[in-house]
């Protein structure tokens, strides 16, 4: 079997079997592509560790970022796994491929007093009525106030809002249903929007099956996560520097919680983090800030 045809039918097992995120069955799929590049398409039982490392170096010498070379790693490990499980080799030649350790990378965080400019001048020109107006107002409220991601806010239907309880179910990772609460500024903020934009924007449709989105673009189709970064990114840009996505905002309600008091455990539950150790960055960068205004404050400092 060539390294091709065995790539393919992984991915087909990581996606509809361990339900990987189709962004990481993407970039599986560009990894193995480049592997079977590199090895000439060759068949599979003949790939051995000295092939995958020179393969790893290459993306080196490339620039490749840690964060890439360990997915690279991570994909190829889980590659072979899987073929020597599967028969179609009798030995795994990446037992012993070491991915250099990723740097941790403290996420960007924007200050409550930011976050609350922002919307306030998005809830000042959402106030005039334009629907695209109101629905960036209550796309940003949520974002923040429920800490979701971008893809599950663009997944969100109109009966995925409790409005009564203040929750939204939300499709996560691995298509884990989760039910995270939200505060009553984007409460108001998507019932204005509910209201007075989403039907304007509903018309302008060709009601092929988007008549279920909460959030629906300029042409009535359902809100992609390209839209949203372009907002976030023209709204948070000028104060949390370019390149900041939709990203940012979960981050910074995850380490305002923390700031607050919240409970370790209950931020995990709301961000829908499989590992406690995932949402324990957010500690890092809670803990920075209170050194910083230790610093500041204390005279023995």
């Amino acid at each position: 079997m060539k390294i091709s045809d065995a790539a393919d039918a992984y991915l087909r097992h990581v996606a509809d079997v361990r339900r990987l995120a189709p962004a990481t069955v993407r970039a599986y799929r560009s990894d193995l592509a480049d592997l079977a590049e590199t090895c000439d398409d060759a068949e599979l039982a003949t790939v051995d560790l000295e092939q995958l490392r020179d393969w790893l170096w290459r993306a080196v010498q490339r620039g490749d970022s840690r964060a890439t070379i360990a997915r690279r790693t991570a994909a190829v490990r889980g590659f072979f796994a899987w073929a020597t499980e599967e028969g179609a080799m009798t030995a795994d030649p990446s037992l012993r491929l070491v991915a250099p350790k990723r740097g941790r990378t403290l996420p960007k965080v924007a200050t409550a007093d930011v976050l609350a400019g922002v919307l306030q001048r998005l809830a000042t020109v959402a106030a005039e009525g334009d629907p695209l107006a109101l629905r960036d107002h209550a796309v940003l409220e949520l974002l923040y106030g429920a800490a979701v991601r971008v893809s599950e806010l663009c997944g969100l239907d109109l009966d995925d809002v409790d409005r009564d309880r203040r929750t939204l179910r939300v499709l996560g990772k691995g298509s884990k249903e989760r039910v995270v609460p939200f505060g009553l500024p984007a409460l108001r903020a998507v019932e204005a929007y509910l209201v007075r934009g989403r039907p304007a924007l509903a018309v302008r449709g060709d009601g092929t099956g988007e008549a279920s989105a909460l959030f629906v673009g300029a042409r009535g189709g359902r809100l992609g996560s390209r839209a949203v970064y372009s907002l976030v990114s023209r709204e948070l840009g000028p104060e949390m520097g370019a390149g900041v996505g939709p990203h940012a905002l979960r981050h910074s309600a995850a380490t305002h919680l923390l700031d607050g008091g919240a409970d370790l455990r209950a931020v995990q539950e709301i961000l829908g983090h499989a590992s406690l150790g995932t949402t324990q960055i957010y500690t890092h960068v809670s803990s920075e800030r209170l050194t910083a205004s230790y610093r500041l404050a204390h005279p023995r400092a």
